[in-house]
Protein backbone atom coordinates (compact mmCIF):
# COMPACT_ATOMS: atom_id res chain seq x y z
CA UNK A 1 0.00 0.00 0.00
CA UNK A 2 1.20 3.18 -1.22
CA UNK A 3 1.93 5.81 1.43
CA UNK A 4 0.58 9.09 1.66
CA UNK A 5 4.51 10.70 0.46
CA UNK A 6 4.62 8.30 -1.87
CA UNK A 7 1.29 8.97 -3.54
CA UNK A 8 1.99 12.56 -3.79
CA UNK A 9 5.07 11.31 -5.51
CA UNK A 10 3.44 9.64 -7.94
CA UNK A 11 0.82 12.44 -8.44
CA UNK A 12 4.06 14.98 -8.96
CA UNK A 13 5.55 12.57 -11.40
CA UNK A 14 2.57 12.19 -13.52
CA UNK A 15 1.90 15.95 -13.34
CA UNK A 16 5.54 16.66 -14.59
CA UNK A 17 4.98 13.88 -17.21
CA UNK A 18 1.37 15.50 -18.70
CA UNK A 19 3.34 19.13 -18.46
CA UNK A 20 5.91 18.22 -20.39
CA UNK A 21 3.70 17.36 -23.45
CA UNK A 22 1.53 19.77 -22.65
CA UNK A 23 3.69 22.78 -22.00
CA UNK A 24 3.02 24.31 -25.34
CA UNK A 25 -0.27 23.64 -25.75
CA UNK A 26 -3.16 26.67 -25.67
CA UNK A 27 -5.49 26.03 -22.61
CA UNK A 28 -7.66 29.03 -23.32
CA UNK A 29 -6.88 31.02 -26.67
CA UNK A 30 -4.75 33.50 -23.91
CA UNK A 31 -3.36 31.13 -21.57
CA UNK A 32 -1.00 27.65 -22.32
CA UNK A 33 -1.39 24.63 -19.60
CA UNK A 34 0.28 25.31 -16.86
CA UNK A 35 2.04 22.69 -14.28
CA UNK A 36 -0.37 23.68 -11.82
CA UNK A 37 -3.27 22.54 -14.46
CA UNK A 38 -1.61 18.74 -14.93
CA UNK A 39 -1.09 18.63 -11.33
CA UNK A 40 -5.16 18.84 -11.02
CA UNK A 41 -5.46 16.43 -13.64
CA UNK A 42 -3.22 14.10 -12.53
CA UNK A 43 -5.34 12.27 -9.95
CA UNK A 44 -7.83 11.34 -12.48
CA UNK A 45 -5.39 10.27 -15.07
CA UNK A 46 -3.79 7.91 -12.63
CA UNK A 47 -7.55 6.85 -11.64
CA UNK A 48 -8.54 6.27 -14.94
CA UNK A 49 -5.34 4.67 -16.40
CA UNK A 50 -5.87 1.85 -13.55
CA UNK A 51 -9.40 1.47 -14.03
CA UNK A 52 -9.35 0.78 -17.95
CA UNK A 53 -6.55 -1.88 -17.11
CA UNK A 54 -8.25 -3.93 -14.48
CA UNK A 55 -11.71 -3.71 -16.83
CA UNK A 56 -10.04 -4.26 -20.12
CA UNK A 57 -10.74 -0.87 -21.32
CA UNK A 58 -9.63 1.26 -24.59
CA UNK A 59 -10.31 4.54 -24.69
CA UNK A 60 -10.57 6.05 -28.20
CA UNK A 61 -10.68 10.64 -27.92
CA UNK A 62 -11.60 12.35 -30.90
CA UNK A 63 -8.64 14.86 -31.60
CA UNK A 64 -11.40 17.76 -30.67
CA UNK A 65 -11.45 16.67 -26.54
CA UNK A 66 -9.70 18.33 -24.14
CA UNK A 67 -5.45 17.83 -24.22
CA UNK A 68 -5.74 15.88 -20.92
CA UNK A 69 -7.84 13.19 -22.04
CA UNK A 70 -6.00 13.27 -25.47
CA UNK A 71 -2.75 12.74 -23.78
CA UNK A 72 -3.64 11.66 -20.40
CA UNK A 73 -5.26 8.86 -20.96
CA UNK A 74 -6.38 8.10 -24.54
CA UNK A 75 -4.95 4.92 -25.72
CA UNK A 76 -5.65 6.24 -29.92
CA UNK A 77 -6.61 9.40 -30.40
CA UNK A 78 -7.42 11.08 -34.37
CA UNK A 79 -10.23 11.62 -36.08
CA UNK A 80 -13.59 9.90 -37.03
CA UNK A 81 -12.43 7.38 -40.07
CA UNK A 82 -8.83 6.55 -37.67
CA UNK A 83 -11.23 5.67 -34.05
CA UNK A 84 -13.60 3.97 -36.12
CA UNK A 85 -10.47 2.12 -38.11
CA UNK A 86 -9.56 1.62 -33.95
CA UNK A 87 -13.25 0.95 -32.50
CA UNK A 88 -13.59 -1.74 -35.52
CA UNK A 89 -10.10 -3.78 -34.73
CA UNK A 90 -10.32 -3.68 -30.86
CA UNK A 91 -9.88 -6.39 -28.52
CA UNK A 92 -10.76 -4.87 -25.29
CA UNK A 93 -13.81 -5.54 -23.23
CA UNK A 94 -14.83 -2.18 -22.95
CA UNK A 95 -14.50 0.94 -25.51
CA UNK A 96 -14.54 4.40 -23.91
CA UNK A 97 -15.48 6.98 -27.09
CA UNK A 98 -14.70 10.51 -25.87
CA UNK A 99 -16.30 12.06 -28.62
CA UNK A 100 -19.64 12.74 -29.45
CA UNK A 101 -22.84 10.41 -29.84
CA UNK A 102 -22.74 9.36 -33.37
CA UNK A 103 -19.21 8.31 -33.22
CA UNK A 104 -19.66 6.21 -30.12
CA UNK A 105 -23.09 4.84 -32.07
CA UNK A 106 -20.53 3.70 -35.00
CA UNK A 107 -18.24 2.42 -32.46
CA UNK A 108 -21.11 0.11 -30.87
CA UNK A 109 -22.55 -0.83 -34.63
CA UNK A 110 -19.33 -2.40 -35.22
CA UNK A 111 -18.94 -3.99 -32.17
CA UNK A 112 -22.55 -5.41 -31.01
CA UNK A 113 -21.07 -7.29 -28.25
CA UNK A 114 -18.57 -5.20 -26.66
CA UNK A 115 -19.54 -2.62 -24.05
CA UNK A 116 -19.64 0.83 -25.03
CA UNK A 117 -19.72 3.68 -22.98
CA UNK A 118 -19.48 7.73 -23.81
CA UNK A 119 -18.46 9.89 -20.60
CA UNK A 120 -20.28 13.04 -22.45
CA UNK A 121 -23.48 10.88 -22.27
CA UNK A 122 -25.84 12.04 -25.61
CA UNK A 123 -23.84 14.96 -26.82
CA UNK A 124 -25.23 16.06 -29.83
CA UNK A 125 -23.93 17.47 -33.09
CA UNK A 126 -25.50 19.81 -35.37
CA UNK A 127 -25.03 17.85 -38.46
CA UNK A 128 -26.20 14.24 -36.98
CA UNK A 129 -28.97 16.16 -35.21
CA UNK A 130 -30.15 17.71 -38.86
CA UNK A 131 -31.53 14.69 -40.53
CA UNK A 132 -33.52 11.51 -39.66
CA UNK A 133 -33.51 8.25 -41.22
CA UNK A 134 -37.62 9.08 -42.61
CA UNK A 135 -35.85 12.57 -44.17
CA UNK A 136 -33.52 10.54 -45.80
CA UNK A 137 -36.22 7.56 -47.33
CA UNK A 138 -38.24 10.56 -48.40
CA UNK A 139 -35.17 12.32 -50.13
CA UNK A 140 -34.58 9.09 -52.14
CA UNK A 141 -38.19 8.47 -52.92
CA UNK A 142 -38.33 11.70 -54.35
CA UNK A 143 -34.81 10.21 -56.48
CA UNK A 144 -35.32 6.61 -57.05
CA UNK A 145 -32.34 4.61 -58.36
CA UNK A 146 -30.06 7.46 -57.42
CA UNK A 147 -27.52 6.07 -55.07
CA UNK A 148 -27.22 8.00 -51.30
CA UNK A 149 -23.86 9.09 -49.40
CA UNK A 150 -23.82 9.90 -45.47
CA UNK A 151 -21.32 11.81 -43.80
CA UNK A 152 -20.01 9.60 -40.85
CA UNK A 153 -21.56 12.61 -38.84
CA UNK A 154 -24.50 11.06 -38.75
CA UNK A 155 -27.26 8.96 -36.54
CA UNK A 156 -27.97 5.10 -36.94
CA UNK A 157 -31.23 5.35 -38.45
CA UNK A 158 -29.55 7.64 -41.62
CA UNK A 159 -26.84 5.19 -41.76
CA UNK A 160 -28.71 2.55 -42.53
CA UNK A 161 -30.60 4.03 -45.19
CA UNK A 162 -27.97 5.12 -47.35
CA UNK A 163 -25.86 2.87 -49.50
CA UNK A 164 -22.47 4.30 -48.29
CA UNK A 165 -20.72 5.80 -45.70
CA UNK A 166 -17.79 8.80 -46.08
CA UNK A 167 -15.78 10.41 -44.15
CA UNK A 168 -13.65 13.72 -44.63
CA UNK A 169 -10.74 12.27 -45.43
CA UNK A 170 -12.39 9.54 -48.44
CA UNK A 171 -15.50 11.85 -49.05
CA UNK A 172 -14.00 12.88 -52.39
CA UNK A 173 -12.68 9.54 -53.39
CA UNK A 174 -15.69 7.50 -52.56
CA UNK A 175 -18.41 9.96 -54.40
CA UNK A 176 -15.96 9.79 -57.40
CA UNK A 177 -15.64 5.63 -57.01
CA UNK A 178 -19.72 5.71 -56.86
CA UNK A 179 -21.45 4.64 -60.75
CA UNK A 180 -23.51 6.84 -62.16
CA UNK A 181 -23.74 10.62 -62.90
CA UNK A 182 -25.97 11.64 -59.91
CA UNK A 183 -25.29 11.69 -56.04
CA UNK A 184 -27.25 11.99 -52.59
CA UNK A 185 -25.16 13.50 -50.05
CA UNK A 186 -26.53 13.91 -46.69
CA UNK A 187 -26.44 15.72 -44.00
CA UNK A 188 -23.66 18.28 -44.68
CA UNK A 189 -25.06 20.78 -47.31
CA UNK A 190 -21.31 23.15 -47.09
CA UNK A 191 -19.88 19.51 -48.03
CA UNK A 192 -22.14 18.94 -50.32
CA UNK A 193 -21.48 22.30 -52.13
CA UNK A 194 -16.89 21.27 -51.82
CA UNK A 195 -18.10 17.60 -53.36
CA UNK A 196 -19.46 19.50 -56.51
CA UNK A 197 -16.55 21.36 -56.66
CA UNK A 198 -13.86 19.02 -56.00
CA UNK A 199 -15.24 16.20 -58.85
CA UNK A 200 -16.02 18.80 -61.22
CA UNK A 201 -12.14 19.91 -60.58
CA UNK A 202 -11.32 16.00 -61.37
CA UNK A 203 -13.05 16.15 -64.90
CA UNK A 204 -15.57 13.77 -62.97
CA UNK A 205 -18.63 15.87 -62.38
CA UNK A 206 -22.07 14.39 -60.58
CA UNK A 207 -25.07 15.93 -60.12
CA UNK A 208 -24.62 16.49 -56.28
CA UNK A 209 -28.37 16.36 -54.76
CA UNK A 210 -28.53 17.23 -51.07
CA UNK A 211 -30.21 17.76 -47.87
CA UNK A 212 -29.32 18.14 -44.20
CA UNK A 213 -27.35 21.09 -41.71
CA UNK A 214 -24.15 22.33 -41.08
CA UNK A 215 -21.28 22.44 -38.65
CA UNK A 216 -21.81 24.62 -36.02
CA UNK A 217 -17.72 25.25 -35.81
CA UNK A 218 -16.61 24.93 -39.33
CA UNK A 219 -20.16 27.03 -40.86
CA UNK A 220 -18.98 30.06 -39.59
CA UNK A 221 -15.70 30.42 -40.89
CA UNK A 222 -16.00 33.23 -43.90
CA UNK A 223 -13.56 34.45 -46.99
CA UNK A 224 -12.46 37.50 -44.99
CA UNK A 225 -11.14 35.21 -42.39
CA UNK A 226 -8.54 33.72 -44.74
CA UNK A 227 -7.76 37.51 -46.24
CA UNK A 228 -6.65 38.62 -42.49
CA UNK A 229 -4.90 36.10 -41.83
CA UNK A 230 -2.83 36.32 -44.82
CA UNK A 231 -2.68 40.38 -44.37
CA UNK A 232 -1.35 40.13 -40.74
CA UNK A 233 0.65 37.15 -41.55
CA UNK A 234 2.78 37.18 -44.86
CA UNK A 235 3.35 33.59 -45.64
CA UNK A 236 1.05 31.54 -44.02
CA UNK A 237 -0.68 27.92 -44.98
CA UNK A 238 -3.88 28.48 -44.49
CA UNK A 239 -5.94 25.24 -43.93
CA UNK A 240 -9.99 24.74 -43.99
CA UNK A 241 -11.80 21.37 -43.16
CA UNK A 242 -14.64 20.77 -45.51
CA UNK A 243 -17.61 21.38 -43.27
CA UNK A 244 -16.24 25.20 -44.13
CA UNK A 245 -18.15 26.79 -46.90
CA UNK A 246 -16.69 26.67 -50.38
CA UNK A 247 -15.68 30.27 -50.64
CA UNK A 248 -13.54 30.03 -47.64
CA UNK A 249 -12.07 26.36 -48.69
CA UNK A 250 -11.30 28.20 -52.52
CA UNK A 251 -8.92 31.26 -50.53
CA UNK A 252 -7.05 28.35 -48.60
CA UNK A 253 -3.54 26.25 -49.49
CA UNK A 254 -5.41 22.95 -47.92
CA UNK A 255 -8.65 21.68 -47.82
CA UNK A 256 -8.76 18.36 -45.84
CA UNK A 257 -9.80 16.07 -43.08
CA UNK A 258 -8.50 16.45 -39.18
CA UNK A 259 -5.50 13.75 -39.97
CA UNK A 260 -4.89 15.41 -43.53
CA UNK A 261 -4.30 18.81 -41.95
CA UNK A 262 -2.33 17.10 -39.22
CA UNK A 263 -0.53 15.43 -42.05
CA UNK A 264 -0.33 18.44 -44.07
CA UNK A 265 1.94 20.42 -40.90
CA UNK A 266 3.85 17.59 -40.34
CA UNK A 267 5.43 17.74 -43.98
CA UNK A 268 5.07 20.90 -44.36
CA UNK A 269 8.82 23.38 -43.72
CA UNK A 270 6.70 26.27 -43.27
CA UNK A 271 6.52 27.63 -39.76
CA UNK A 272 2.94 29.34 -39.63
CA UNK A 273 -0.37 27.69 -40.01
CA UNK A 274 -3.83 29.50 -39.62
CA UNK A 275 -6.08 26.96 -38.45
CA UNK A 276 -9.99 27.22 -39.74
CA UNK A 277 -10.95 24.39 -37.70
CA UNK A 278 -12.23 23.28 -34.30
CA UNK A 279 -9.71 24.42 -31.39
CA UNK A 280 -8.63 20.94 -29.86
CA UNK A 281 -6.50 20.43 -33.42
CA UNK A 282 -4.90 22.95 -32.91
CA UNK A 283 -3.96 22.00 -29.24
CA UNK A 284 -3.00 18.33 -31.00
CA UNK A 285 -0.69 20.17 -33.22
CA UNK A 286 0.93 22.61 -30.48
CA UNK A 287 2.09 19.67 -28.42
CA UNK A 288 3.27 17.67 -31.30
CA UNK A 289 4.92 20.84 -33.33
CA UNK A 290 5.98 23.36 -30.53
CA UNK A 291 8.69 24.86 -33.29
CA UNK A 292 5.77 25.38 -35.66
CA UNK A 293 2.99 28.95 -34.92
CA UNK A 294 -0.94 28.05 -35.56
CA UNK A 295 -3.23 31.13 -35.95
CA UNK A 296 -6.85 29.92 -34.88
CA UNK A 297 -9.25 32.82 -35.54
CA UNK A 298 -12.51 30.84 -33.54
CA UNK A 299 -14.07 27.73 -33.46
CA UNK A 300 -14.74 25.57 -29.96
CA UNK A 301 -17.30 22.19 -30.38
CA UNK A 302 -19.20 22.71 -26.94
CA UNK A 303 -20.28 19.15 -27.47
CA UNK A 304 -17.00 17.91 -27.81
CA UNK A 305 -15.68 19.75 -24.75
CA UNK A 306 -18.44 18.22 -22.70
CA UNK A 307 -16.28 15.00 -22.46
CA UNK A 308 -14.17 15.16 -19.11
CA UNK A 309 -11.75 13.19 -17.21
CA UNK A 310 -14.24 13.43 -14.61
CA UNK A 311 -17.16 12.10 -16.55
CA UNK A 312 -14.19 9.44 -17.96
CA UNK A 313 -13.80 8.36 -14.85
CA UNK A 314 -17.48 7.88 -14.36
CA UNK A 315 -18.26 5.92 -16.86
CA UNK A 316 -15.51 3.58 -16.17
CA UNK A 317 -16.75 3.40 -12.66
CA UNK A 318 -20.34 3.67 -12.76
CA UNK A 319 -21.72 4.72 -15.81
CA UNK A 320 -24.99 7.09 -16.21
CA UNK A 321 -27.90 4.95 -18.70
CA UNK A 322 -27.08 7.86 -21.01
CA UNK A 323 -23.40 7.29 -21.05
CA UNK A 324 -24.16 3.24 -22.64
CA UNK A 325 -24.62 3.33 -26.00
CA UNK A 326 -27.58 0.74 -27.24
CA UNK A 327 -28.63 0.60 -30.95
CA UNK A 328 -31.80 -1.06 -32.18
CA UNK A 329 -30.04 -4.24 -33.56
CA UNK A 330 -32.15 -4.15 -36.56
CA UNK A 331 -30.96 -0.16 -37.88
CA UNK A 332 -27.48 -1.40 -36.24
CA UNK A 333 -27.71 -4.25 -39.04
CA UNK A 334 -28.46 -1.74 -41.62
CA UNK A 335 -26.20 0.79 -40.14
CA UNK A 336 -23.07 -1.74 -40.37
CA UNK A 337 -23.48 -2.34 -43.80
CA UNK A 338 -22.69 1.21 -45.03
CA UNK A 339 -20.06 1.56 -42.68
CA UNK A 340 -18.59 -1.51 -44.06
CA UNK A 341 -18.78 -0.41 -47.37
CA UNK A 342 -16.88 2.74 -46.32
CA UNK A 343 -14.35 0.91 -45.33
CA UNK A 344 -14.30 -1.37 -48.83
CA UNK A 345 -14.47 1.61 -50.73
CA UNK A 346 -11.77 3.73 -49.13
CA UNK A 347 -9.29 1.06 -49.72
Amino acid sequence: MLTPLDKEAQLTQEAHRLYGLLKSVSKTKAAKWTFEDCLAAAPYVLAINRFKKEQNAVILAHSYTTPDLVYGVADFRGDSYELALKARSSTADIIVFAGVWFMAETAKIINPGKKVVIPAGRAGCTLADSMTGEDVKKLREKHPGVPALCYINSSADVKAVCDSCVTSGNVFDIAQKIPGDELIFVPDMLMAQNIDAELKRRGTPKKIISSGGSCCVHDKYRPEIVDKLRAEHPGIKVLAHPECPIEVCQKCDYVGSTKGMAAYVAASSDKTFGMLTEFGLVNRLEAEHPDKTFIWPYGVCSYMKKNSLINTLEALIDPRPDQVVTVDENIAAQAKKAIEKMFELAK
